[in-house]
């Protein structure tokens, strides 16, 4: 039997040691500016992070006037969500999207590879729950990578130390060709060594096409608005670009 990808995807951020490192190498940038932008100038007043991680883009969300909740499947990504400053004034839950309630988001985000970790049914079941959680004028906003890009083909890496604030560390990984549904595996493996500790792990991610995008959104009751190419608003080309930023709303919005 092969292993549940989404509980595969959850191990490999469920150890607290993977959670202090993401933080290192994902800090806040320029898409967290485009999803703190796009929640002011709608005005969502009710928002849904939903994959939150460790909360480092969730906690700048919430305000006055505004209800966040950051859901995430990692208990060591949570633990380290509800210790920020400011993340008292997030709820916090531990799950997937089932948890979002039926309207009650004027806006859902998934940012980082979010929707690319959900794969096969569970992208569906998500997109259903999303759709029945946007309220009336509510609106989804995630990123994605464009296949046609190969992105996959840069994910590898020959064993590699770099010293950080967790010390020294050799680090390798590799990434599978896509399958006939366009999933990769990501495998890496990090030694920590001036502890002697080794740390090994895998993740599944799958690639979707623009159209394939589209067409799920749509299955779920939901509309693509607009496709941006870059964090500052730029048209998408789906020859060109490697990434795609969506922005959907219920259908008949």
């Amino acid at each position: 039997m092969h292993p549940d990808p989404a509980e595969t995807n959850r191990r490999a951020y469920d150890d607290a040691r993977v959670v202090a490192l993401y933080d290192l190498d994902n800090p806040p940038g320029e898409d967290h500016a485009y999803f703190r932008r796009a929640a002011e100038e709608s005005g969502a007043r009710r928002i849904v992070d939903l994959g939150c991680g460790t909360g480092s883009l969730t906690v700048t969300l919430a305000g006055e006037g505004r209800t966040v909740v950051g859901i995430d499947p990692a208990e060591a990504m949570l633990r380290v969500a509800r210790a920020r400053p400011g993340g008292d004034r997030v709820e916090w839950r531990r799950g997937t999207a089932e948890l979002i309630e039926p309207a009650s988001a004027d806006l859902v985000i998934m940012s980082g590879n979010v929707a690319m970790h959900l794969i096969g049914q569970d992208w569906h079941d998500a997109l259903q729950r999303i759709a029945a959680g946007l309220a009336p004028g509510g609106r989804l906003l995630f990123e994605t990578r464009n296949p046609v890009r190969r992105a996959w083909e840069d994910w590898q890496r020959e064993p590699t130390e770099r010293t950080t604030a967790a010390g020294r560390l050799v680090e390798s990984e590799a990434t599978s060709a896509p399958d006939a549904d366009g999933v990769v595996v990501h495998r890496w493996r990090t030694e920590y060594s001036d502890e002697g500790v080794v740390r090994e792990g895998e993740e599944h991610l799958q690639f979707r096409s623009v159209e394939q995008v589209t067409q799920d959104l749509a299955a779920a009751g939901l509309a693509v608005d607009r496709v941006w190419s870059d964090w500052h608003g730029r048209p998408f080309d789906a020859a060109e670009h490697p990434l795609m930023i969506i922005e959907a709303c219920p259908q008949g919005a």
